[in-house]
């Protein structure tokens, strides 16, 4: 058997590719969209993708599956749990819909379906079982149900799709799910995640990239509250301090459900000049990224520009800034050159970002304007200041500059009603990045905006 994990640090997330050696056939488990990563590691190995499959409906990037599926002519399977609601749509009417039980197999190898709702009702786990070697799993995908040393959250339904405190509901589900899938299962059987640390998807995901389920029945923060029995105290203890959720996750979950639109062959990125770029960010013909770090932003950078660091966090601060479902403007980005451009768009792709059309590699010539900047020990004489916190709301709650309003940099964009209706907004987060991508968002949608030099952390060593 061939397993590998497959890990995109822009969003934290994990796919996988399963594959039994002697029949030559593989399964790709929760794909990103940009897939060229399976198809060239299906080739090295000399391998057939023959299918592809997902846990869930996921939030917070937009599924691989169609993609894949449509490349290389593999079989989709997707869950047909969870009831109507929860229904994958006519994007995957050619899928096998998957219940509890069911099972895939390529060669030696099989998945078995293990229903786990809790994160999701339409949830599904699989395990995974050798033929070669064994008889029975050793293996269980856990997708957003279990991660190493926490559990997927159960609130996003609520705070992404639109649901009513069915997030109580989905703690007691995966207490049960817990309690009855996993905890059944030998100590040996090793835990696959979907995710890593720095995901949205739970409050506390560990760094090590897999897990066993002896490890977590004695360490985990959950396991005393399954031996005891205490529902009431897992749900509860679930539920505080879960981070913030993005405002594109709802995007995510309306597309990943329909079916994403199909790439197909990307067309090659055109280079432009500055000239020509100024123009087109000048007319509202293109939008522009500028993708240097915050130091080099604030000396100066085109008017109406985009800040999107990169290209390493591109998808997660991305889909800050820039809504597809509500334009569809072409983007340039300023890249070194066309590999690190094309890189660039394959991480916005993976949130549903598809219109980087092409790319600059140097801002000379250009009209660069400084950011507004506030030093923050002007801020006790300064008039008419609105401080906006575009940091989580836990950081917020672990303290944050008197009268500041919270709006995480994530939602920013989707809650301008939340926006100080007086005065000049001026946004800081902890060191400057976050405030600094946020300012460049809504400066472009219209709003007068500087930042606080340095953020928290040179306001709190002042006040120190």
């Amino acid at each position: 058997m061939l397993l590998e994990r497959i890990f995109d640090a822009d969003l934290a997330h994990a796919s996988y590719v399963i594959a039994c050696q002697a029949s030559g056939e593989a399964i790709v488990v929760d794909p990103r969209r940009d897939i060229a990563v399976y198809r060239e590691l299906a080739d090295r190995h000399g391998l057939t993708i023959t299918a592809v499959t997902e846990t869930h409906i996921h939030a917070d990037y937009l599924s691989g599956t169609r993609e894949l599926a449509a490349a290389t002519g593999a079989t989709m399977y997707v869950s047909d749990e969870g009831g109507p609601d929860w229904s994958y749509g006519a994007g995957f009417d050619d899928a096998v819909r998957l219940r509890d039980g069911d099972e895939i197999a390529l060669g030696n190898i099989t998945l078995r379906a293990s229903h786990t709702p809790g994160h999701t009702p339409e949830h599904l786990s699989f395990l995974v079982t050798d033929g070669a070697q064994a008889d029975a799993p050793g293996f269980m995908l856990t997708g957003d149900f279990v991660f190493v040393g926490d559990t997927g959250r159960p609130d996003l339904l609520d705070e992404a799709a639109g649901g009513s405190d069915t997030r109580f509901a989905g703690a007691r589900d995966l207490f049960a799910s817990l309690r009855d899938r996993l905890l059944t299962l030998p100590d040996y059987v090793q835990i696959l995640p979907a995710h890593g640390a720095g995901s949205a998807c739970g409050k506390a995901l560990g760094a090590i990239p897999t897990t066993t389920v002896g490890y977590e029945r004695a360490f985990a923060w959950w396991s005393p509250f399954l031996e005891s029995g205490d529902e009431q105290g897992f749900v509860d203890e679930l539920l505080s301090g879960q981070p913030d959720a993005h405002a594109y996750f709802a995007r995510m979950k309306t597309e990943n459900r329909e079916g994403p639109s199909l790439l197909g062959e990307l067309a090659e990125l055109e280079e432009f000049d500055a000239g020509r770029v100024q123009e087109r960010i000048e007319d509202g013909s293109a939008a522009f990224i500028d993708t240097r770090p915050t130091a080099d932003v604030d000396v100066g950078t085109p008017a109406g520009a985009l800040h999107i660091p990169g290209p390493g966090k591109a998808a997660s601060f991305g889909a800050w800034v820039f809504d597809p479902a509500a334009e569809s403007t072409p983007i340039i980005v300023l890249a070194d050159d066309a590999d690190q451009a094309a890189e660039f768009r394959n991480h916005l792709i993976r949130v549903g970002i598809d219109t980087v059309t092409g790319y600059v590699t140097s801002l000379a010539g250009m009209d660069l304007q400084p950011a507004d900047l506030v030093d923050p020990a002007d801020l006790a004489d300064a008039a008419d200041i609105r401080l906006v916190d575009v940091r989580s709301k836990n950081e917020h709650a672990g303290g944050h500059i008197p009268g500041a309003t919270q709006l995480s940099g994530g939602r920013a964009l989707w809650e301008l009603d939340r926006l100080p209706s007086e005065g000049r907004i001026v946004t800081y987060c902890q060191s400057g990045t976050r405030s600094s991508i946020t300012a460049s968002a809504l400066r472009r949608a219209g709003y007068q905006v500087a930042e606080l030099a340095g953020s928290y952390d040179a306001w709190r060593s002042l006040e120190s």
